[in-house]
């Protein structure tokens, strides 16, 4: 219990010091629950959960939109008008996402929702959005989820889970692997994605092992057996990944972790994650250190507003943001809700500095997915 108590203390101390620097950069328009301070802004909303299990991911996802809104609003905004970015968070609940997204609507300079972060509020907010009947674009959601149903209020532009998957397991079919591991961090976990993990593994022809967390994660990781599969699709967060590994330190046999997009690899390893087990992360942007123009703008924004080191998370905020922009950007006439909302509808391919948005068939952008590994000897590799 004292590792957990030692994470979730980080996890405060990243979200004061990440919230402390971006309020101390950020106009006064881009503070949480400030409503614009020009009548001549369009405000767009981010919602983000805050969690505990959502903070490593909302943290940076929310310091890569600022950063991108205010170069956008430095460079002259939209067509001249100044952007609002209202920040919104929750705690991951209902009641507290409604509240949230009544806000947003109730603000009538709101004419977009924009980046809403992490996956399960994404979610929320996109069955919310239909039952309501509302009408306002959720624009660049952070939605891993691959069943969910995209209405004509939701516009996702990164690779759902299924895809990052899919790409993990790509590269170590060459060790022949027919059974995989899938490690739920806790019961939410588990309610929330096992039937989505197991459709896809039975779309790849994977048998599937499941295992869920009691409350310690370590122990699961000591008590796995030797017919385990080799290969492990983690399900949950940083903290609960860098406690799994633990466990797994006193296995003798090799295994290979496979974690998704919500998992940061550098904090991994400062958390103290055990270093002799593998760990491929998937993300659904470009690396951090590609030479692609939308990569090139986001660290020089960065590394100009804010004290914080470029992370995935925090670059797939900035094409959210990015993403936004160059769509309303395009709107013809006055700029409302309702025009801009006709202008996602619309589901036109842009190229966001080398970042590809082209929609299919199913309304979910192209399946753009990189991955990075943790080696045995503690590098970071791609």
């Amino acid at each position: 219990m004292a590792t957990v108590r030692t994470f979730l203390s980080r996890r405060d101390w990243l979200k004061r010091a990440s919230l402390a620097a971006a309020a101390a950069a950020a106009p006064a328009w881009s503070q949480p629950g400030k409503p614009a301070a020009s009548v001549r802004s369009a405000v767009i909303a981010q919602l983000v959960d805050f969690s505990d299990s959502q903070q490593d991911v909302s943290k940076d996802f929310l310091i890569g939109s600022r950063a991108a809104w205010q170069d956008i609003n430095a460079r002259g905004g939209i067509r001249g008008r100044q952007v609002g970015h209202l920040a919104l968070e929750t705690d991951g609940t209902p009641a507290s996402v409604r509240a949230a997204l009544a806000e947003a609507m109730n603000n009538s300079a709101c004419i977009a929702l924009s980046g809403s972060v992490g996956d399960q509020l994404a979610s929320q907010i996109a069955g919310l959005s239909a039952q309501m009947g509302l009408s306002m674009a959720h624009a660049a959601p952070w939605l891993q989820n691959s069943t969910f149903e995209v209405d004509q209020q939701t516009f996702p532009v990164f690779a759902a889970r299924q895809e990052q998957i899919g790409h993990a397991l790509k590269n170590l079919a060459a060790m022949g692997t027919t059974t995989l591991g899938a490690v739920y961090a806790s019961q939410r976990e588990h309610a929330a994605y096992h039937l989505e993990v197991e459709r896809i593994a039975a779309g790849m022809k994977l048998q599937l092992k499941s295992f869920q967390s009691a409350g310690d994660l370590r122990l699961l990781g000591q008590k796995l057996t030797p017919d385990t599969p080799a290969i492990l699709l983690f399900v949950g967060g940083t903290p609960e990944l860098a406690q799994f590994t633990q466990g797994l330190e006193k296995q003798t046999r090799q295994r290979y972790i496979v974690a998704l997009a919500d998992v940061n690899l550098q904090t991994l390893m400062q958390m103290g994650a055990a270093r002799n087990t593998p760990v491929i992360a998937t993300q659904p942007v470009p690396m951090v250190t590609a030479s692609l123009p939308v990569v090139r703008q986001y660290r020089d924004t960065l590394a100009r507003l804010f004290d914080e080191p470029p992370t995935a998370h925090s670059l797939a905020g900035f094409i959210a943001a990015r993403y936004t922009f160059e769509v309303l950007n395009q709107v013809d006439g006055p700029l409302t809700r309702q025009s801009a909302l006709a202008g996602f509808q619309r589901r036109a391919n842009l190229d966001i500095g080398g970042f590809q948005v082209s929609y299919n068939a199913g309304r979910r952008s192209s399946a753009f997915v990189t991955q990075s590994m943790m080696a045995s000897d503690g590098r970071l590799i791609g």
